[in-house]
């Protein structure tokens, strides 16, 4: 999601992290134990007089599979969720008028599975988790999950 989203105009920052757990401060091996309720999430920070909160939406619908609960691609488990946080009463409605009109749309073959939840805190992820794809891109995830995803999407 972050190599998606950094390639947008208007997106002024991402920053890798988890939400939505129990546990303060969470690391990166113990949001993958599954234990402590976290989901891995991007948070950005954008120009609202480039880009729209809706815009960041529509790009989040067509960046990832919707309707495969607790999971994305081969990556298994509650922290795989897809889930939107909101922080505020504008976003929640936005959030919830986008699922919406995704599931009008019928582009997916299965129904969406998405969580809409007020973001309870969010935890930044290690060092290394950020601008990931920008510094490993030969790596194996990067080839084969990323880079063919950038090139559907047209923003390689």
């Amino acid at each position: 999601m972050e190599a998606v989203y950094s390639r947008i105009d208007g997106v002024k920052s991402i920053a890798p992290g988890f939400a939505g757990g129990s546990n303060q401060n969470p690391t990166y091996e113990q949001v993958c134990s599954g234990e402590t309720g976290h989901a891995e999430v991007i948070q950005i920070s954008y120009d609202p007089d480039k880009t729209s909160y809706e815009t960041l939406l529509d790009w989040f619908w067509r960046c990832h599979d919707p309707t495969t609960l607790n999971r994305q691609g081969g990556d298994v488990g509650t922290q795989y969720r897809s889930v939107i946080f909101y922080e505020n009463e504008m976003q929640k409605t936005a959030a919830y008028e986008s699922k919406k009109a995704a599931e009008s749309y019928a582009i997916f073959a299965n129904p969406i599975v998405t969580e809409i939840s007020e973001l309870p805190e969010f935890f930044p992820a290690e060092d290394y988790h950020h601008d990931y794809y920008s510094n490993n891109s030969n790596a194996g995830y990067c080839t084969y999950i990323i880079q063919p995803k950038l090139e559907k999407l047209k923003l390689e």
